[in-house]
C-alpha cells in the first residue's frame, strides 16, 4: 500500500498531503532537487504539460519509490510514495483521477496569486480512490486456479511399475514436493481413480463374498454363482426397503381455515429463532446460536459530521461523475482537434450546418429535435406520460427564444431539458430526517408551547416483491448509526415468512448494534391474520411507555389496482398516524410506475399522502434511472434514498447532478 501522498507547488507549497507511516521529508527534498531544479534524473523535466503519470519516470530514494504527476497552468505537482518492494499497477491511475479531482474541486482556489493555504477537506475523496483502486487491483488475484478434477493422477509409465511423482498442474507454480511416505512398490499399472461418493470401509452384510480355501485361494463355478445369486437378492431388498421407508416417512400437513396445522403441534417450523429451547432436549435452559453476521463498514455508506451525526453520502456518484465529464471533455477536443487538422473544410462546413446563432425559434424548428429529445428519454426508462409531459414543456418554453452565436438547436434544448430535470429532482422541502426525528423526540425544553416527546413513526408501503423489508432494514441500519432506539413492526400479517424476515434482520441488526456499541433495536410482532392496523397502533403505544425512538412499521405488499387492499391503507393511517410515509418502488418499474405513485398517494385519504420514495434495485439499471423522474414528476413528491445493493449499508441519498448526468448522457 502506499505510505504517503502530497499535493504541492513547484515553489515548494505543500496544499496536501496524507502520510499512513511517517516518511523523512529529505525524501521529497531530494525529488524536487533532483527531477526540478537541477534535473539530474531527466533532462527538462519541469511542469511542462499535463501527461499521464504513466509517462513520467520513476525516482528512487533510499528504500522508496516515488511516482509523480502534474498540472502546468496551475503549477501542481502531485507525488505518491510507497517501498521499492511492492509493485503497485495502480499508482498511475490514481495520481491521474486525484489531479483531476483536485483540479477541479479546488481549481479556482489554487489560481489566485500568493495561495499557500487551500481550505478543503479531501481525505474522503482520496480514501475513495485508494479504495477502489486497491479494489480492482485485488480482485482478478483472488481467483483460486481452475483445476481439471478428471484424471489427476497419470497412469505410470515406469518399466519396473514403481509409482512416479505426478506431474505439476497446469496453472500452479512448482514448490517443494512431499516426499511419499512409503516406497513400497506398486502391484497395479494404472492406479484405482477415487470414486466421486463416499463409501463404508466394511462391506455390508450380504456383499462380503468369502473364499474356499484351497488351491490359489479360488472359488468353485457353482460357489460363485450361488454368492452371486445372494448378492442380487441382498441388493434388491434394500432398495424395496428403501422405497417403503421414503413412502411412509412423509406424511401430509392438513390445515385449518385459519392458516394452522391440525396435527403435530409439536412440530417447529419456524427455522428463524436465534434459541435452541432446553425444554426440547431435556434441558431447562437455552443456548443461543450465533448467526454469524458479517461486519458491515459503516464509512462506505456514510459518513459522521462535527456534531456527530452519521449521514449518508453519495461520494463514490460524485467522483465517478468529476472523472467521466473529464474524459468526456478530452475525448471531444482530441477528436475536434482531428476533425479540424485531418477533415479540412469539409469538417469545418459539417459543424456549422446546424448552428442557428442569432434565430427566434418556431414551433417547425423544434419538432424533430423534440421528438428525438422524448424517444431518448423513453429509452432511459422514463414513463412515457412524464417524457411527453417533459418534451412539451421544454416546447413551450423555447418557442420564441432567440438563440445565441454558435449556438445549436441541439444545445438548446438539452441544456433547457437539464434544467427541467433539475427543478423536478430538487426537493422543495427538507429531506433531513434526522432532524425531523430529533425535533419530535427531542422537542425544545425552551418552548413552552412544543408537545412532549414522543416516538416518531415511519412506515414503509409498496407494491409486491419491491423490496419493503430489505430496505427498512436498511434504513434501520442507518438510524442505529446515530444512536436511536429502534422498534421494528411486522405488520405484513399476509405473506408467508413476512415475520421471520423481519426477525431474521432484527436479530442481525442488534448483533451489529451490539458489536459496534451503537443504538439498539427490537422487533414487536402479533403473528399472522391479524389486522395490520391495530398492530401498528400496539406498537406505536408500546414504543412510547418503553421510551423508543423510533418506530418502524413495515406493510404488506399489494397491487395498486385492486380497490379492496388499496382501501385498507386508510384506516391504516388513521389508526397508525405515521410522521413518514415512503413508498418503495422498483427502477425496473417502467411506464407502471406512474400509476402506482398516483395510486398509492391517494389511497390515505384526502388529508394524508406519500413523504417521499425509496427507489430500490438502481444498482441493475445502469444509466436507466428514469424511473425517479416518472414518480416524482406525477406527485411532485422527492425521491429521499436508493437502494444500490442488498447490504444494510447499501443505502444512498439522490445526487440530483447525477442523476441528469445519466438520463442525458
Amino acid at each position: 500500500m502506499l505510505d504517503g501522498f502530497e499535493i504541492l507547488t513547484t515553489s515548494g507549497v505543500v496544499l496536501w498531503s496524507k502520510s499512513y507511516i511517517p516518511i523523512s521529508a529529505g525524501v521529497i527534498n531530494s525529488f524536487i532537487k533532483d527531477v526540478f531544479i537541477e534535473e539530474t534524473v531527466v533532462p527538462g523535466a519541469s511542469v511542462a504539460d499535463d501527461a499521464s503519470a504513466a509517462k513520467n519516470p520513476s525516482y528512487k530514494k533510499d528504500k522508496y519509490t516515488l511516482r509523480w504527476a502534474s498540472v502546468k497552468d496551475l503549477g501542481l505537482i502531485f507525488v505518491a510514495v510507497y517501498q521499492s518492494l511492492l509493485h503497485l499497477s495502480w499508482v498511475d491511475k490514481l495520481l491521474d483521477n486525484i489531479r483531476i479531482l483536485f483540479v477541479d474541486l479546488y481549481g479556482d482556489q489554487v489560481k489566485k496569486p500568493h495561495t499557500s493555504i487551500v481550505e478543503c477537506d479531501f481525505d474522503g475523496y482520496f480514501d475513495q480512490q485508494v479504495k477502489e483502486l486497491e479494489g480492482s487491483a485485488e480482485r482478478p488475484t483472488q481467483r483460486a486456479p481452475q483445476i481439471v478434477h478428471d484424471d489427476l493422477t497419470p497412469p505410470s509409465s515406469s518399466d519396473n511399475g514403481l509409482d512416479e511423482p505426478p506431474p505439476h498442474l497446469p496453472g500452479l507454480i512448482g514448490g517443494h514436493q512431499r516426499k511419499p511416505e512409503s516406497n513400497t512398490p506398486s502391484t497395479e499399472v494404472t492406479p484405482t481413480s477415487t470414486p466421486g461418493t463416499s463409501r463404508p470401509g466394511t462391506p455390508q452384510k450380504g456383499h462380503l463374498l468369502s473364499a474356499k480355501p484351497g488351491r490359489g485361494g479360488g472359488m468353485s463355478r457353482r460357489a460363485k454363482k450361488a454368492a452371486a445369486t445372494n448378492t442380487a437378492t441382498s441388493i434388491k431388498n434394500s432398495k424395496k426397503k428403501e422405497k417403503t421407508g421414503k413412502s411412509t416417512g412423509k406424511q401430509m400437513r392438513r390445515w385449518d381455515a385459519g392458516g394452522m396445522a391440525d396435527d403435530n403441534e409439536d412440530i417447529v417450523l419456524d427455522y428463524s429463532s436465534t434459541a435452541v429451547s432446553g425444554d426440547m432436549e431435556g434441558d431447562s435452559t437455552s443456548r443461543p446460536v450465533s448467526s454469524g453476521v458479517d461486519t458491515v463498514d459503516a464509512a462506505t455508506s456514510g459518513t459522521r459530521t462535527g456534531k456527530g451525526q452519521y449521514v449518508l453520502k453519495d461520494l463514490d456518484d460524485e467522483v465517478h461523475l468529476i472523472l467521466q465529464d473529464a474524459n468526456e471533455k478530452k475525448a471531444q477536443s482530441a477528436i475536434s482537434s482531428k476533425g479540424v487538422v485531418g477533415a479540412g473544410l469539409g469538417a469545418i462546413s459539417g459543424l456549422f450546418r446546424s448552428v442557428v446563432g442569432g434565430k427566434t425559434l418556431t414551433k417547425e424548428d423544434l419538432e424533430k429535435p423534440m421528438k428525438g429529445m422524448e424517444e431518448h428519454l423513453i429509452k432511459k426508462n422514463v414513463a412515457r406520460e412524464a417524457a411527453v409531459r417533459l418534451c412539451d414543456g421544454v416546447e413551450r418554453e423555447l418557442i420564441g427564444h432567440k438563440t445565441g452565436s454558435f449556438e445549436s438547436v441541439d444545445s438548446t434544448i438539452r441544456t433547457v431539458m437539464e434544467s427541467s430535470l433539475r427543478k423536478i429532482l430538487t426537493p422543495t422541502t427538507s429531506l433531513d430526517i434526522l432532524r425531523s426525528i430529533t425535533s419530535i423526540t427531542q422537542p425544545s425544553r425552551s418552548n413552552p408551547l412544543s408537545a412532549p416527546p414522543r416516538p416518531y413513526v415511519i412506515s414503509i408501503v409498496g407494491v409486491n416483491g419491491v423490496g419493503k423489508s430489505t430496505n427498512l432494514s436498511k434504513l434501520a441500519f442507518f438510524l442505529l448509526q446515530n444512536n436511536f432506539k429502534l422498534l421494528i413492526a411486522a405488520c405484513d400479517t399476509f405473506r408467508s415468512g413476512a415475520v421471520e424476515q423481519l426477525r431474521v434482520h432484527a436479530r442481525n441488526l442488534k448483533e451489529l448494534s451490539q458489536r459496534e456499541g451503537l443504538g439498539s433495536v427490537e422487533l414487536y410482532e402479533k403473528g399472522y391474520g391479524k389486522d395490520a392496523a391495530h398492530i401498528a397502533k400496539d406498537a406505536v403505544a408500546h414504543a412510547a411507555q418503553q421510551g423508543f425512538d423510533v418506530v418502524l412499521i413495515d406493510t404488506a405488499g399489494r397491487r395498486h389496482n385492486d380497490a379492496r387492499l388499496m382501501s385498507s391503507l386508510e384506516k391504516f393511517a388513521q389508526l397508525a398516524r405515521p410522521d413518514k410515509i415512503l413508498m418503495v418502488g422498483e427502477a425496473l418499474v417502467g411506464t407502471d410506475s406512474v400509476a402506482q405513485a398516483r395510486a398509492f398517494n391517494a389511497a390515505f385519504g384526502g388529508k394524508r399522502g406519500l413523504d417521499g420514495f425509496i427507489i430500490s434495485k438502481c444498482d441493475t439499471v445502469g444509466e436507466m434511472v428514469g424511473t425517479l423522474v416518472s414518480m416524482v414528476h406525477a406527485t411532485g413528491i422527492p425521491v429521499v434514498f436508493l437502494g444500490t445493493g442488498q447490504h444494510y449499508g447499501d443505502l444512498r441519498t439522490v445526487n440530483v447532478g447525477w442523476v441528469v448526468g445519466l438520463l442525458m448522457s
